[in-house]
């Protein structure tokens, strides 16, 4: 089993046939734990935010019986797209938050933290290095460094911040795309 079975649950959307979902999917980032697509988005008006059982940040793992873990996210899409005819989808999820919490432990500067940031989003990782231990992946904005937004600071600051940065650094990261929709730089295109 790719998550615990107490982290995961099944919950059923009732809808209408031929009427979509309503939400957006993105890929949950090199790195992670669980290889599947993520909730980034929901029609206010769409069946699964109707539910009230979704939740921006779950991990979509099971749709109708099929295993979306491991999928690209094309084939993830078309799957969820496959059940627009069904009255009810059961969808099994495993509640996560949006934002990613991660904490390095960086002794001392001379130690690299083992990734690449370009205006704020990550863009390659060490394999092994500190930053991959603790969390980071590739695709996330970070929007945290230390308990200080990074969200509308230049790309330089945000290399220094990281370059200086010394004993439990502490970083909130999330999908790039999910950023994107979420702080309305892209349009939700709803499946």
């Amino acid at each position: 089993m790719f998550a615990r079975k107490e982290t995961q649950k099944d919950v059923v959307v009732p809808k209408k046939s031929g009427e979509p979902l309503g939400i957006v999917v993105v890929e949950s980032g090199w790195g992670s734990m669980l290889p599947t697509v993520v909730l980034a988005h929901m029609n206010p008006a769409g069946p699964a935010a109707r539910s009230n059982q979704l939740n921006i940040g779950d991990q979509i793992i099971n749709i109708n019986g099929i295993s979306l873990v491991g999928l690209p996210l094309s084939a993830a899409q078309s799957n969820i797209k496959n059940v627009k005819t069904a009255t009810a989808v059961r969808l099994t999820v495993v509640s996560t938050p949006p934002v990613v919490e991660v904490r390095i432990r960086r002794p001392d500067t001379k130690y690299q933290l083992g990734f690449s940031v370009q205006n704020g989003v990550i863009c390659s990782l060490l394999r092994g290095g500190i930053a991959e231990r603790g969390g980071i992946r590739v695709g996330h904005r970070i929007i945290e460094i230390n308990n200080q937004s990074v969200v509308a600071v230049a790309h330089d600051r945000i290399v220094n911040m990281l370059a200086t940065a010394i004993g439990e650094i502490h970083m909130k990261t999330m999908p790039t795309s999910m950023f994107r929709l979420l702080t309305g730089q892209d349009t939700p295109q709803y499946i």
